[in-house]
């Protein structure tokens, strides 16, 4: 969702580097690329574990993730990604069907989805922090969303921008297109084992 339907990557970036600061932790807007698609509790415990050698504990996730989301909801609207709708569009109109997996809980995003797309997305179809224990990158999240879609990884592709999704959907031997719609080096999609990397959803888009 993050960074593929909506461009909010540079707001989540800005809010969990400020949430961590908050408390005087030290993380990133670059780190919360690179961590992009893991849960909420996978990305506080990384921090905790490196910068107080120690695991987090419920309290604390849930008390630096509410931080983040109040910080996130105050940086304005998140836009739909450029040439998404399009992009959607198209392939609802060749027949596919389409699942949204994302390591975000972000409520405002998820109910604005039929607003931005509407007719594209259903929450059957629908894979969230909430419903996964191992988030991005192991293979679990994408393993739910081909259970949810009816379909076999073979019969898949996954559109992702993080290397942890991309270490995802590869994981579940899903064929995956990345798209670099953030701040990462291409590099950095390739080594994750993107089949292949584009510029940006409009190449991708005008590609089809």
């Amino acid at each position: 969702m993050d960074g593929v339907i909506f461009d909010s990557m540079p707001y989540h970036a800005r809010a969990w580097s400020e949430a961590f600061s908050n408390i005087g932790l030290h993380f990133t807007e670059y780190q919360v690329y690179l961590q992009e698609g893991s849960t909420s509790s996978m990305t506080v415990n990384q921090v905790f574990s490196e910068q107080k050698g120690r695991l987090a504990t419920e309290d604390e996730v849930h008390a630096i993730y509410e931080d983040k989301c109040r910080i996130f909801q105050h940086c304005g609207p998140a836009k739909p990604m450029p040439y998404m709708r399009e992009l959607l569009e198209l392939l609802k109109n060749r027949g596919y069907i389409i699942g949204i997996v994302t390591g975000s809980g972000q409520k405002s995003l998820l109910d604005t989805l039929g607003h931005h797309y509407p007719g594209i997305f259903s929450k059957e179809r629908m894979v969230t922090a909430y419903d996964v224990k191992q988030g991005k990158p192991f293979p679990e999240p994408y393993l739910k969303g081909l259970q949810k879609c009816g379909v076999t990884a073979a019969e898949a592709v996954v559109v992702e921008n993080a290397p942890m999704g991309v270490q995802a959907a590869k994981a579940a031997g899903i064929y995956t297109i990345a798209v670099n719609t953030g701040i990462l080096e291409n590099q950095v999609l390739e080594a994750a084992g993107a089949d292949v990397v584009y510029d940006s959803v409009e190449d991708l888009y005008k590609s089809l």
